[in-house]
């Protein structure tokens, strides 16, 4: 039989059958993986084949190849990589402008994560019913700059529903990763495209602004008009896994556009002549907090982070 994992537990997985039932699976004693380098073999995402038997929970023999992934380092401190999610058609970042702030800096190694798995991104700010004028300049900034760049933005308020049908039509069809930093909402966003998901919801620290983590394990939930949304743990940020420092700027589209332009094709955009990167942030047409992010993660690479 075959299916797609939609949740994982630990060792256990959640398979939904190709014929509709939802089936609890373990992993097979021999199954390997070839070139394993994560600390999760399958993720939820994945098609798998499984074989029923005599116990009450059946048994994932194989995995299909997947054509995408989304990738962040692991928690620990090993050089192994963590999986959130395989097999998608579109990843929503979810951001808030306050209670908490999503930095720009995040905002950007999520996009350069979807760019470089080749997953299409968009940016989806929440809370839109809660911020004064100053917040509202930000999310209009945010707006400009990221639609410019091809980063579709929907605004909506999770807790007034603004926004959200346009956003429900969007998801239609497609395995979407929902992900974000904790407090943004992505648990209430989920409980209005999924009413029956039952998410929990926690309130912001009002000591440090942030979220509490709600969700432990990825999961993935029907959408009740076709498609499925992957809800993945908050995460506080994404670490470049399996890009060389020399590549990361491919995958800053507008640093990537304007990079053939520079006097050396090998340009770092850090110090050489002749950088048409450097003119390009000196003279607006390439962001600031854009070059920022870039620069921010060269660093960690001179640091030896992803060594």
């Amino acid at each position: 039989m075959e299916g797609i994992v939609v949740k994982t537990t630990g060792h256990l997985y959640r398979v939904l059958s190709d014929e509709g039932e939802m089936i609890e699976c373990n992993l097979k004693g021999n199954f390997r993986m070839k070139a394993i380098s994560s600390t999760n073999p399958i993720v939820v995402g994945d098609r798998v084949c499984f074989e029923k038997n005599t116990h009450p929970v059946a048994t994932i023999t194989s995995i299909t190849p997947r054509f995408n992934e989304m990738v962040r380092r692991s928690s620990n401190l090993s050089k192994q990589a963590h999986i959130i999610a395989a097999n998608m058609d579109l990843a929503a970042l979810v951001v808030s402008a306050n209670y908490p702030e999503t930095s720009t800096v995040f905002i950007d190694r999520f996009l350069v994560a979807a760019e470089s798995f080749k997953i299409p991104a968009v940016i989806v700010i929440n809370k839109m019913d809660l911020y004064d004028s100053v917040e509202l300049e930000k999310v209009a900034s945010w707006e400009e700059l990221y639609q410019s760049i091809g980063y579709p933005c929907y605004l909506i308020s999770a807790r007034s529903g603004e926004g959200v049908d346009t956003l429900r039509t969007l998801l239609e069809s497609k395995i979407t990763l929902l992900s974000g930093n904790s407090g943004v909402g992505k648990s209430s966003l989920l409980n209005l495209l999924v009413p029956n998901s039952a998410m929990k919801t926690n309130a912001i620290s009002e000591y440090h602004n942030k979220g509490m983590h709600t969700t432990t394990f990825s999961e993935m939930f029907p959408l009740l008009n076709g498609g499925f949304v992957i809800d993945t743990p908050g995460i506080k940020g994404f670490g470049m896994v399996d890009i060389a420092s020399e590549e990361v700027g491919r995958y800053f589209r507008d640093i990537f556009e304007i990079s053939s332009q520079c006097r050396f094709y090998n340009c770092t955009h850090l110090h050489e002549p002749g950088c048409a990167v450097v003119e390009a942030v000196e003279d607006g047409r390439i962001h600031p907090s854009r070059y920022m992010s870039y620069l921010s993660i060269l660093d960690e690479y001179e640091k030896g982070k992803y060594r």
